[in-house]
């Protein structure tokens, strides 16, 4: 095998096509990572998904256990050293060029994409279409447990594209950045109860709803920039304004950050508790109804 200096593709950023990934999986530097996760109850286990088959040379990435264990929140980032601790032992580090994908439909590639990016890593990328595309094409797959060497990974903590609690209090009173709430629409409006125990039905004050559905394709890759940009129009989104992607627990917004990212909007942050943090809340605005 050798190292190669391709770049990731400049066209599809920050996407690779099944293609791009099969004519460099021999690359030294390029690492891959398999990051499904289902929040699905009786759903087949993430682990044992990933060792029935996976891409060759691929690592799991459990981001059931790579997160804030003392956080309410299920899915909250870890801290920086345990990031660090996690990446270094699938065998990540910083100079490798790392391609996320999942058995789904890019959910769950999107918060891990998010996660390197927030912990200082720019060389990650999606695998557009994921597991589901890759084995529709009759592309090889392995089976087993993987078992990577050990190395070193750094993480730089970059809060540009991270939204806390008390960050979402002063957007949502300021008005500064625009929120885009990405649950069904239902959910965003109150009509129905909340999926997690406790929680009140709503959205944040100010807040647009764009479906995270909307973003699903026959063949499970991200729509094309122009359909995205119609959107994110539609669903009321200033182009030239920030946006902050929210959902129930931080998982989809990922993917909503992704379609951002793909048609170079790249003022946008992500609120990690998302609404599983800000509805568990006493003090924390919440309106129903479609505004």
């Amino acid at each position: 095998m050798t190292i190669s200096n391709t770049p990731f593709p400049a066209d599809t950023h920050p996407l690779v096509t099944t293609d791009w990934l099969a004519a460099h999986l021999g690359d030294d530097d390029l690492r891959v990572i398999d990051g499904s996760y289902s929040s699905v109850p009786d759903a087949p286990d993430v682990a044992a998904t990933f060792e029935a088959a996976h891409i060759p040379g691929a690592v799991f990435f459990d981001i059931r256990e790579i997160r804030d264990p003392g956080h309410a929140a299920p899915l909250m980032l870890p801290t920086p050293t345990d990031f660090a601790a996690a990446a270094g032992a699938l065998g990540l580090t910083n100079d490798h060029r790392i391609v996320v994908y999942d058995s789904g439909d890019m959910l769950n590639a999107g918060r891990v994409w998010w996660m390197f990016r927030t912990f200082g890593h720019a060389t990650v990328a999606v695998l557009d279409g994921g597991l589901p595309k890759w084995r529709a094409e009759g592309r090889a797959v392995e089976t087993g447990s993987s078992q990577p060497t050990p190395a070193t990974f750094q993480a730089a903590f970059a809060a540009r594209q991270l939204r806390t609690l008390e960050d979402m209090r002063r957007v949502v009173a300021s008005r500064q950045e625009q929120v885009l709430d990405v649950r069904e629409h239902d959910r965003f409006t109150g009509a129905v109860p909340e999926k997690r125990p406790g929680l009140r039905a709503g959205h944040m004050p100010g807040s647009r709803n764009l479906p995270y559905q909307r973003f699903k394709t026959p063949d499970n890759t991200l729509p094309d920039p122009v359909t995205l940009k119609a959107l994110f129009a539609e669903a009321g989104i200033d182009p030239a304004r920030p946006v902050v992607t929210t959902c129930g627990g931080g998982v989809a917004a990922g993917l909503v950050a992704l379609g951002l990212e793909r048609i170079g909007h790249t003022d946008w942050a992500l609120y990690d508790g998302s609404w599983s943090e800000w509805a568990a809340q006493a003090d924390t605005p919440v309106d129903t109804g479609d505004t």
